[in-house]
């Protein structure tokens, strides 16, 4: 991963971190494989979150089944892929509420939340004034703060 992406994602996972300290959800990184037995995916997301006891396919505790949150940063060869086709296979998960899309590019965010229906409702945020939140943790996180010192 580029020096930018790796920016990112510290910013990101250490304000998770921060803010989820001592609650009910808790963050991990791309170490943590995820598996979706509907359609078969073993994936590494970037950042996934879990909220309540942790739900995996053996005794080792290595896959993980039940992710609330995935946060994917996305670079030139991973964007099309992550909105795609592995967003239609994240969505196979039952436990998946938000799916949230970094570009390591350009100012930009792009966050899915699942609706009532199962159907997912979008949102963009393009400007380093915006902040989005992710309501399944009732989080907020600020563009000017993924994005400082980052030149595009």
């Amino acid at each position: 991963a580029s020096l930018k992406h790796n920016k990112i994602f510290s910013r990101v996972f250490t304000e998770l971190g921060w803010k989820l300290k001592g609650k009910s959800c808790m963050p991990f990184g791309s170490d943590l494989r995820i598996h979706i037995p509907k359609n078969t995916l073993y994936t590494y997301p970037d950042i996934s979150i879990v909220c309540g006891e942790t739900e995996c396919t053996d005794n080792f505790f290595d896959t993980l089944l039940n992710p609330s949150v995935i946060i994917e940063l996305l670079s030139k060869s991973t964007r099309n892929y992550d909105k795609g086709e592995k967003f239609s296979l994240y969505r196979d998960i039952d436990s998946l509420q938000e799916y949230i899309l970094i570009d390591t590019e350009r100012i930009y965010v792009e966050k899915h939340i699942r609706n009532h229906d199962n159907s997912w409702q979008l949102t963009e945020f393009k400007s380093l004034e915006d902040s989005f939140l992710i309501k399944t943790v009732d989080l907020s996180i600020a563009l000017k703060d993924i994005y400082e010192g980052i030149s595009f």
